[in-house]
């Protein structure tokens, strides 16, 4: 039986009991997703982590068939509900659901009763009152999501608030980092860009910390949080205190397994954070010559859209090591493996 198969016939083992997967008893311990809500990362277990790992293959799998279609979330209702534009993240969560045999109903801001002044809260219990049972929300401000989880019987995924979280980005990432390198642990991941104000970067922080990566941030100083340049990250306690901060890019890139550029927001420039796009693209941007000092066979990731020129050639971005159009595809699967575990918290993993 595929892991697939076992998807559609949703079968799920008793506690404590081995259960078969790809025809194969698994191990004792299996990685169990125990909760309703996903808001960031920084309370996810390492076990928790792996658990979606573990059920993106089976939806893998899905999706790499010649019908699309299994019938796990069939009279489960999803809506996404947008505040900010998006292309890659909102189409994935749409995919995901329909793929899953969901009812999908898409709420952007324009055009909503948001414009008409209607609260995010009283938004919400509308669409609550229509018996969601999953809320996909992105929205502009920092906490939005966990302020919805605290009113609403449904089910709140957050895909991307403010400057804090984009805890599906870093889930996508993980899955993608492991399919091509195996494991995580030990890795030298270099994140390279604006780590002020990247949800992607911390979210990545708190993901790729837990499962034991060796990370380096490089980016200008003013695009640094303040503690990690004035060394408050290095007190006792702190959560980050082995990442390493390294301003040099040639340096940081010497020995990387993974090069993950953030895409750099032109309102930077225009707050003064920045001299010039050009500036910047001379000194972080991460050209071929740049990219020979990373280990052989490094990964290239970026979380889109890319400003190519500025903080990564086009040469690199659409070469031999980019796997940015895997990150794209694993999105929809690490997106319907995320549906299927809040809809059934508690279960072992597919």
């Amino acid at each position: 039986m595929t892991k697939a198969s076992q998807l559609e016939a949703k079968t799920v083992s008793e506690a404590g009991k081995s259960h078969l997967v790809n025809g194969n008893k698994s191990s004792e311990h299996e990685p169990t997703f125990r909760r309703r809500h996903v808001l960031d990362l920084d309370d996810f277990s390492v076990d928790e982590i792996n658990a979606v790992l573990q059920n993106a293959n089976a939806m893998k799998e899905v999706l790499q068939r010649d019908i699309k279609k299994v019938p796990t979330l069939r009279g489960k209702s999803v809506i996404t509900l947008f505040y900010e534009n998006s292309t890659r993240t909102r189409v994935s969560f749409e995919q995901a659901g329909k793929i899953l045999s969901a009812d999908v109903i898409n709420v952007s801001n324009s055009g909503s009763s948001a414009e008409k002044g209607e609260s995010l809260y009283n938004t919400a219990l509308t669409l609550q009152a229509m018996n969601a049972d999953i809320i996909v929300v992105r929205h502009p401000d920092s906490g939005a999501p966990h302020f919805l989880s605290r009113f609403l019987d449904a089910s709140v995924i957050n895909a991307g608030d403010g400057l804090h979280a984009h805890p599906t980005q870093s889930l996508l990432d993980m899955y993608t980092i492991k399919e091509y390198l195996g494991e995580i642990a030990g890795l030298k991941v270099v994140i390279v860009g604006d780590m002020l104000y990247s949800r992607v970067a911390r979210s990545n922080l708190w993901g790729l910390t837990k499962m034991g990566a060796n990370i380096v941030l490089c980016g200008p100083p003013t695009l640094m949080p303040t503690d990690f340049i004035n060394g408050g990250k290095d007190m006792e306690g702190h959560p980050f205190s082995a990442v390493t901060i390294e301003p040099n890019l040639e340096k940081a890139l010497e020995g990387a397994d993974v090069i993950m550029t953030l895409r750099l927001q032109l309102e930077r420039q225009r707050a003064g954070h920045l001299p010039t796009l050009r500036e910047y693209s001379k000194i972080y941007g991460i050209n071929q010559k740049r990219l020979d000092l990373a280990k052989p066979g490094a990964l290239v990731m970026h979380p889109g859209p890319m400003n190519e020129g500025v903080e990564i050639d086009s040469e690199v971005a659409h070469g031999a090591r980019s796997v940015i159009e895997a990150q794209v595809t694993n999105g929809v699967a690490i997106r319907m493996a995320l549906l299927y575990s809040v809809v059934t918290p508690g279960r072992e993993s597919i």
